[in-house]
């Protein structure tokens, strides 16, 4: 039998090995255009347009910067990038995680280590950082999960945790077309990287 072709090609043009990633294969646009049309909460939200997970990342990011204000640059863009294997594995819902178990992580964690080191992060980031980001990932998923995919607050607050209302103040989700959404991305990554040197 012939092996199962483990490879995406991107329209980059280049071709991505799901089991041995490598950094020069990664491209941020492949990661913008990807992401942004990768429907977060399996497209069950509301709203003419599916909230992307590029969305989402901007969302990330912007509220990591509120959770850490004194935060290095690099760490903003490790939060913009969270989600980033998701352009190729998709947005699997935590549920559908948990029933295809350690499989996932370990694909996750390769491309992860991938995309960190072809943007100039460290392969594995701080523990510090990485439940940083993850509390920023959680405040985002409760503001999705009330605003836009049917959850209560009670509902939210179980699942999610409750926010602090200081760290929500003056955000909104942003519901768009993925062309707009994807330049978005785009942009706020060559802003953190410019900011970086």
């Amino acid at each position: 039998m012939p092996q199962p072709r483990a490879w995406q090609k991107m329209l980059s043009g280049r071709r991505l090995d799901l089991l041995d990633p490598t950094p020069v294969d990664i491209e941020i646009e492949d990661i913008a255009h990807g992401l942004s049309f990768v429907a977060r909460w399996n497209g069950q939200t509301l709203g003419e347009f599916p909230y992307s997970v590029a969305e989402h990342s901007l969302l990330v990011e912007r509220l990591f910067a509120r959770l850490s204000p004194a935060a290095p640059v690099k760490w903003r863009l490790a939060a913009l990038l969270h989600d980033g294997p998701e352009y190729v594995i998709g947005d699997m819902i935590s549920p559908v995680k948990a029933a295809v178990g350690p499989g996932y992580d370990d694909l996750d964690r390769r491309l992860s280590a991938a995309i960190h080191i072809r943007f100039g992060l460290p392969a594995i980031l701080p523990a510090a950082v990485k439940r940083q980001i993850k509390k920023a990932d959680r405040i985002s998923a409760w503001m999705e999960a009330t605003a836009i995919a049917g959850f209560s607050e009670a509902e939210a607050n179980r699942f999610f945790g409750t926010p602090d209302p200081a760290m929500t103040e003056g955000l909104t989700l942003t519901l768009r077309p993925p062309v707009e959404t994807r330049a978005a991305y785009l942009a706020r990554f060559a802003a953190l990287m410019a900011e970086m040197g």
